[in-house]
């Protein structure tokens, strides 16, 4: 299996997959736009557990990636450190070869990312505590707009490993 060691959430790294929020007084903040094809932009909160993946003694296993071709998805990590795996939305996978692809990001309570249209993503899931709380921004027909990477039967399977643990 491949493994992989999350790392810690910076502009810089996160802008093959997306953008971070600013405050209201950073110059750069507007210069990014969410996107809404279908027009049904939705906030709500969402969560997802820990025993919803896959673990191992050192981690998690990422078995599948997400993604949605119409919107961008913006989260708020709310209540625990979590981990979220991505992928360019270009990426197209086929072989086990393509889980070199993938980056892991450790996430802290209060970080806010925004995904952009097409990135493929696992999680966040959380590192230690059963459940993550997440504050979402994304389309409201998301689940017309879900397109599935199962990694297992291209033998991509991936290993997480948090940084709290490696």
């Amino acid at each position: 299996m491949f493994r992989l060691i999350a790392e810690p959430l910076t502009e810089v790294d996160w802008k093959p997959y997306g953008w971070l929020q600013r405050a209201d007084t950073d110059p750069a903040d507007g210069t990014d736009r969410l996107h809404f094809e279908w027009d049904d932009v939705h906030a709500n909160l969402i969560h997802h557990r820990r025993d919803e993946v896959p673990a191992t003694s050192e981690g998690l296993v990422c078995e599948m990636l997400f993604r949605h071709l119409t919107h961008t998805q913006a989260l708020l990590v709310l209540n625990c450190a979590c981990v979220v795996v991505v992928a360019e939305p270009s990426t197209e996978f086929s072989s086990p070869d393509d889980a070199e692809r993938l980056r892991a990001f450790l996430l802290q309570p209060h970080d806010a990312l925004v995904l952009s249209r097409g990135t493929w993503h696992w999680g966040p899931f959380p590192v230690s505590e059963p459940r993550v709380d997440m504050y979402n921004v994304q389309g409201l027909r998301y689940a017309d707009d879900n397109d599935e990477m199962n990694l297992v039967a291209i033998g991509a399977a991936t290993e997480v490993i948090t940084l709290e643990s490696a």
